[in-house]
């Protein structure tokens, strides 16, 4: 059909066999429907109308159900002189294949209803991931963060709650042992003065008799009055002098609860500044100890320094050092850095404390002046005028709160770590208190 484009004609060619011309556009459609009749789905004109998955069982398609496009010599697409953007070498048209029988529409419609197949599975694969967002979107995002918000506000105030409420409970029971323990010291000292006043009305009722006696008698009638003078003072004798009692004091044993101690000095140490108004005084600080620059750190040395130990401030035998302020009232509060070391003390002592001497005057526990908690290897102690008394713990503290009460009198140690109180002491102070440190082994930090 059609002229040779080498001049030759293609009957004079017995290997070319002429071909009938393509069919028209209208003719390709009426031959895809009937190829669709004779696969059993009749009125579907081309392979677009049919279902999306029709093609997807035929040797065109990939694995798993995608689809690829079906697999086409290159020759057969060949097309001439460019009018498909073929070789020009090629001896047909778009209106046929060399020697093969196969229509070349039919082929491109398939080829054009896998890709539309394509993209209709992509559509379809959008549509469901587009789905699955918004509905993450719109139903799981909000109850997750709602959700875990509410939850953790519910917690928050659950505990709270039963704090408040245990509180309230331990707020009642240390009122009612105030009250029960003030009507005892009350009553013991109703009783106390009834029985002192009993016995002055005796001795006034004596001494008034023995002076009428004294006065009226003459000396026949003391010798007659003896023996009934002598009983009158017999009772008096019974009568001992007064002696101080502790029943007379209200007793603060009673009314003591670890739960609010424990409370109290949590708060206490979290709610102050703490440390970062604590610095030692350079001119306390022992010949065996380091200082450093920002007058925190205190570090051990078996060698004294060069340092002038002829100052009254200074310690020159025991490794220790003062605080460069004292406390006269309030509450006050820090903390030392103790896990590099395993020997020091921490504490607090008045200003009067000695400096001078291998005696236990200057000895930080061993006096009247100073009250420290030690350790020394894997012993901890408690230390005031020389009456240590151990301090149990499964664990090396790595930090230690030191904790003042001026005006409530009492000196605590506590652990930050834990919670726990590790020590307190209740002690009446009459002076102004500073901040105590000793340390025998590498060295200890006040914790900003």
């Amino acid at each position: 059909w059609g002229s040779d484009p080498h001049g030759q004609s293609a009957g004079k060619d017995p290997t070319v066999k002429v071909l009938p011309p393509p069919p028209a556009p209208g003719a390709a459609r009426e031959s895809d429907g009937a190829a669709g009749e004779r696969d059993g789905d009749p009125g579907v004109s081309c392979p677009w109308q049919r279902a999306s998955g029709a093609l997807r069982d035929g040797p065109e398609h990939g694995r798993g159900g995608e689809i690829s496009a079906p697999s086409i010599p290159p020759s057969c697409l060949a097309v001439p002189g460019g009018g498909c953007g073929g070789s020009g070498g090629s001896e047909w048209g778009c209106g046929g294949l060399r020697g093969r029988g196969r229509d070349v529409p039919a082929l491109s419609a398939a080829l054009f209803s896998a890709f539309q197949n394509k993209l209709v599975d992509r559509c379809e694969r959008l549509q469901l991931q587009s789905a699955a967002i918004a509905r993450h979107v719109a139903e799981v995002l909000p109850s997750r963060s709602q959700g875990a918000a509410n939850s953790a506000r519910e917690l928050v105030i659950q505990r709270l709650m039963l704090v408040g409420k245990v509180c309230e409970n331990e707020e009642q029971r240390l009122l009612e042992e105030v009250h029960a323990e003030e009507e005892r010291a009350q009553q013991s000292i109703l009783t106390q003065r009834e029985h002192w006043t009993e016995a002055l009305q005796k001795l006034s009722a004596l001494r008034t008799y023995l002076v009428d006696v004294i006065t009226n008698l003459d000396d026949q009638g003391l010798v007659n009055a003896e023996q009934d003078i002598f009983e009158r003072t017999e009772v008096a004798e019974g009568i001992l002098e007064p002696q101080e009692s502790a029943k007379l004091n209200f007793n603060q044993q009673r009314v003591q609860s670890p739960l609010l101690h424990r409370l109290w000095a949590h708060c206490v140490l979290t709610s102050l500044p703490g440390s970062e108004e604590i610095s030692i005084d350079e001119k306390t600080v022992s010949p065996h100890l380091s200082l450093s620059e920002d007058k925190k750190t205190l570090t051990f040395s078996a060698r004294k320094a060069k340092l002038d130990s002829d100052g009254p401030e200074r310690f020159d035998h025991w490794p220790n050092a003062l605080a460069a302020a004292s406390f006269r009232t309030g509450l006050h509060a820090w903390k030392v850095s103790v896990e590099k070391s395993c020997a020091y003390k921490l504490g607090v002592c008045y200003g009067s404390l000695p400096r001078k001497g291998p005696g236990n005057e200057a000895r930080l526990g061993f006096n009247a002046a100073s009250w420290v908690f030690s350790r020394y290897d894997k012993e901890f102690r408690f230390l005031h005028a020389g009456q240590p008394q151990p301090v149990d713990l499964l664990r090396a503290p790595a930090e230690v709160g030191v904790l003042v009460d001026l005006d409530g009198g009492e000196v605590l140690f506590y652990d930050p770590d834990s919670c726990t109180i590790l020590f307190s002491h209740r002690e009446a102070f009459v002076a102004p208190l500073y901040p105590v440190f000793a340390v025998a082994h590498q060295s200890i930090s006040l914790s900003q």
